[in-house]
């Protein structure tokens, strides 16, 4: 079975600047190989994630990091601007998504499954199925005009595979290199590898993504799973 991406327009919602690289960064890069469209929306500023040494300007720094990374990834990029730890399901930050989906008019929505381990990552999960399907509301307005549908959605995989059974693997054996040099431009976060409380981040994407690869037959792959309600799945 062979997944095409082709003329379809693929937007990941993420919770912090890093999260794309360890969980969909190369679904993205094969899907604007196959000539997709693709966009990521960070949610959060990373303002929270101090290394050892704290830096006086972390968000300025981790935007800059996350320029970087997405240069190489070549996305359009959208920022929610909350602050780390406070991501909520509330009436502002969905009508803030809502208009990033509008803007992007994305097919294909990838988003945090519900049952991460961070608070953030299950709020932006929560936000982003909420928010790709009021996106095609008419009866919702923001500044742009509402979708002429709902997104598909697919839940990705969870850090470190924790309580995430996959439905299905995206085989992105040959994007592993890009995965590792996006993730090298979060000098911030890695750095933080040396903390007794942070895991180091090259290798648990190397080992996720290896992992899922032996349990699908290929080299590397990123795993995910459809939202299953009504007008969200789709064929392919």
């Amino acid at each position: 079975m062979k997944l095409s991406f082709t003329g379809e327009r693929v937007l990941a919602v993420v919770a912090h600047p890093d999260d794309a690289e360890l969980l969909c960064a190369g679904t993205l890069a094969r899907a604007r190989t196959d000539g997709a469209a693709i966009g990521l929306c960070v949610l959060c500023r990373g303002d929270k994630g101090q290394p050892a040494r704290p830096l006086r300007n972390l968000t300025a720094v981790r935007r800059r990091e996350l320029g970087a990374a997405v240069k190489l990834l070549r996305a359009e990029l959208f920022l929610g601007g909350f602050n780390d730890g406070e991501l909520s399901d509330d009436r502002s930050a969905r009508r803030r998504l809502v208009e990033v989906f509008r803007r992007f008019q994305p097919t294909l929505v990838l988003a945090h499954s519900a049952e991460d381990y961070h608070s953030d990552h299950r709020a932006a999960s929560h936000l982003a199925e909420v928010a790709s399907w009021a996106a095609a509301s008419r009866g919702l307005r923001t500044a742009s005009p509402p979708l002429a549908a709902a997104p598909a959605l697919w839940w990705m995989d969870t850090i470190e595979m924790h309580q995430f059974a996959p439905g299905f693997y995206v085989d992105v054996s040959e994007f592993v290199g890009l995965k590792e040099r996006m993730l090298r431009c979060h000098r911030s976060q890695l750095s933080r590898g040396r903390d007794g409380n942070f895991s180091p981040l090259l290798d648990l994407m190397r080992l996720q993504c290896q992992s899922r690869g032996i349990q699908s037959g290929v080299a590397a792959a990123e795993a995910f799973r459809i939202h299953p309600a009504f007008k969200r799945a789709r064929a392919w």
